[in-house]
């Protein structure tokens, strides 16, 4: 090969050979002009290894992946970037997910440019995709109305008609940080001071008389951002700092064509009537009560039965699997948490000290102490080990009054906690029995679909964990063969870790795709040395054990929230509160009837709420299925004569007269199936 040459890997193999600066977009031609025109970013990623390369779990909506410094590994680049090495490369179409980030990102970059045009005065901040659509980050002191933010998308619709391609061009970073200055741009200046330093060439992308600090990368012109809505507007802190000077963030989301935005729409309605503070309250299951405190959670009646529920199941299976029980106090002395090392830690989520007659003390964020001190309690030997422990215990973590989110984020939880302590050579096997257990509890509550991730160390940030490196690859090195070995796809992502050790996160995917973080699964070589466990081996010698962290719920309250929405408040008939309503035809002729029929059902062992006001039969019905019960039975004249019920199922509507023992046969078998169905 020719030294002017360099190689392009296409995605079936076939390798061509360009003059360096050739860019994606002459590659795409060279197919074919229809390529060329679908296309709208591109995948390149170096065909030699390099050393360097972007943080695989850097958030895409963050400063840094905004204006950081080049990426050298694998990275979406602008069509028109040129080649300047041997790289494979995918051309991108709107159906790719990269690319509907970057059609976001742009949209932004539209906003900004008609929010210029409309408000001159207004200063930049920052632009980020999302998962949802797009915001800009702004400072104006005239708040923007209903009215300005229509004006703000007409603005866009004209940016868009004129078709302006979007052009990247690089300058030195001082006369960037001059113009900025020279303009105002305090947000401008500080991105470029905090991510480039002295010397650098920063990049910039024009479109018509725009011009904007960013990294990239973007759709060709803003004719491509086809299909896009302005949402809203909030205030948001200047670098979150309630003493800095208060943007105005504006929101809007942005598609490839307008039937994607009427689905977002659409699902944004469902997501809305599935809102497990709105159904809570309209099924009366809890409530956080403001003479209480933000982010505390009362269960009613129904509600804690459902909790019940859940938490007997776990119990059950948990015992089952060979854990044992345990409980420990919700206050502790400060000391010990200064051991575990939370104190130095993760002390800003604690609750401050209690300073009382003999001690300090602190509310408990975590269990896993406790159940330490239950191990020490005696001496272990290798043949009891592993010990597992496991605990439905409160914790209680501070969260700004702003963070909280009904059951979602709260300051008082109960975590399915569990602490396995247990020799080296045990440690993957014990892994693999969690990832399995956690498999087992998505299952049983009706998610069949979840994504993992693995958290793991900084080298780089060392003093934000304890241990050495030779530990870290120890356990990094334990849960990624858990992981391979049962051939469970997982996404690495460095610096997440806990302080203490790498983690499992395994993200739930519910019935409207989204994901949630509840389950987790974490290897600790650490709290086992500060604390100076030990157990005498076969050797006679003592030796140190490890330790397995792990929540599977996560919370109960989290997870209780996450069914609500999932279900939409229609729980499947063995979580469900009132699984059966029985409605007599005449409060007069036939509750006695009702009554018998509601003594057999509970005798049966299933959850029975009988209506015996004088309300007309279509109102209590209608009551019920407000209340989203799974059955409704009927009883009349010609029910109470032949001993049978007139069913209406859930979703189903009337389903007839059926006696009332074979009804009795497919509720019981419903709920020891634990089944979704009806």
């Amino acid at each position: 090969m020719s030294e002017q040459q360099i190689k392009i890997q296409l995605p079936d193999g076939s390798i061509r050979e360009v003059a360096p600066g050739t860019t994606p977009y002459d590659i795409a031609m060279s197919i074919s002009p229809r390529l060329a025109a679908a296309v709208v970013v591109a995948r390149i990623k170096p065909l030699t290894p390099v050393t360097a390369t972007t943080d695989a779990g850097e958030e895409e909506n963050s400063e840094a992946a905004m204006y950081g410094g080049q990426e050298t590994g694998e990275r979406v680049v602008d069509l028109s970037a040129p080649l300047t090495e041997d790289v494979a490369l995918e051309l991108l179409k709107e159906s790719d997910e990269a690319a509907l980030k970057v059609v976001r990102h742009s949209a932004a970059h539209v906003m900004a440019t008609a929010i210029l045009e409309l408000f001159p005065e207004t200063k930049l901040g920052h632009g980020p995709a999302t998962d949802q659509g797009f915001f800009y980050d702004v400072y104006r002191e005239t708040p923007f109305s209903e009215t300005d933010l229509a004006a703000i998308e007409a603005k866009m619709a004209e940016v868009v008609a004129r078709d302006e391609k979007f052009v990247r061009e690089e300058e030195s970073r001082e006369k960037g940080l001059s113009d900025y200055s020279a303009q105002g741009e305090f947000m401008k200046v500080h991105f470029i001071e905090r991510f480039t330093k002295p010397g650098d060439e920063i990049s910039l992308y024009k479109n018509g008389g725009f011009t904007d600090f960013c990294r990239g990368p973007h759709v060709p012109s803003t004719g491509r951002v086809k299909a896009f809505k302005v949402t809203s507007v909030a205030g948001a802190y200047w670098l979150g700092d309630e003493k800095n000077q208060q943007l105005q963030r504006v929101y809007g989301t942005a598609f490839f064509n307008a039937k994607d935005l009427d689905a977002h729409f659409k699902r944004l309605e469902e997501i809305k009537a599935r809102d497990h503070r709105v159904l809570g309250k309209q099924l009366d299951l809890f409530s956080i009560q403001e003479v209480a405190g933000a982010g505390l959670i009362f269960w009613h009646p129904k509600g804690g039965l459902i909790r019940k529920t859940m938490e007997d199941w776990m119990r059950d299976e948990c015992i089952r699997r060979g854990y044992e029980m345990v409980y420990t106090p919700h206050i502790m002395r400060r000391e010990l948490w200064k051991i575990s090392g939370h104190e130095g830690f993760y002390g800003q989520n604690m609750y401050p000290p209690m300073e009382l007659d003999d001690a300090e003390y602190r509310l408990k964020p975590m269990n896993c102490p406790g159940h330490i001190l239950i191990y020490k309690n005696s001496p272990k030997s290798y043949r009891d080990l592993p010990q597992r422990y496991a605990e439905l215990g409160n914790v209680y973590r501070y969260e700004r009054s702003g963070t909280m989110h009904g059951l979602l984020r709260v300051r008082g939880f109960t975590q399915d906690d569990a602490h396995i302590f247990c020799m080296p050579e045990q440690i993957e096997s014990e892994i693999a029995a969690c990832v399995e257990f956690a498999d087992e509890v998505l299952k049983a509550f009706g998610f069949a679909e979840f994504k993992v991730e693995l958290s793991t160390w900084d080298p780089k940030d060392q003093k934000s964990y304890v241990g050495s490196p030779e530990h870290w690859e120890t356990a990094v090195g334990s849960l990624k063969k858990v992981l391979d070995a049962k051939g469970i796809p997982y996404r690495e992502i460095p610096g997440e870790a806990a302080f203490y050790g790498p983690k499992i996160d395994i993200k739930l995917v519910d019935v409207l795709g989204r994901l949630w973080q509840l389950s987790t699964v974490q290897f600790d070589f650490n709290l086992p040395q500060r604390f100076e466990l030990e157990y005498t081996g076969e050797d006679g010698e003592k030796h140190r054990p490890v330790m397995v962290h792990r929540a599977l719920f996560g919370s109960v309250e989290r997870f209780f929230g996450v069914l609500i929405e999932h279900y939409a408040g229609a729980f499947p008939m063995w979580l469900a509160p009132v699984q059966v309503g029985l409605v007599p035809i005449s409060s007069d002729k036939h509750l006695d009837y009702a009554r018998a029929v509601k003594a057999k059902l509970e005798a049966a062992g299933l959850r029975v709420e009988l209506d015996e006001r004088n309300d007309p039969m279509k109102a209590k019905i209608r009551d019920f299925a407000v209340q989203k019960i799974p059955f409704v039975l009927i009883m009349g004249d010609k029910e109470a004569a032949s001993e049978a019920v007139s069913v209406r199922t859930r979703g189903k509507g009337d389903e007839g007269s059926v006696a009332l023992t074979a009804f009795v046969e497919r509720a019981k078998a419903l709920v020891a199936s634990r089944g979704v169905g009806l």
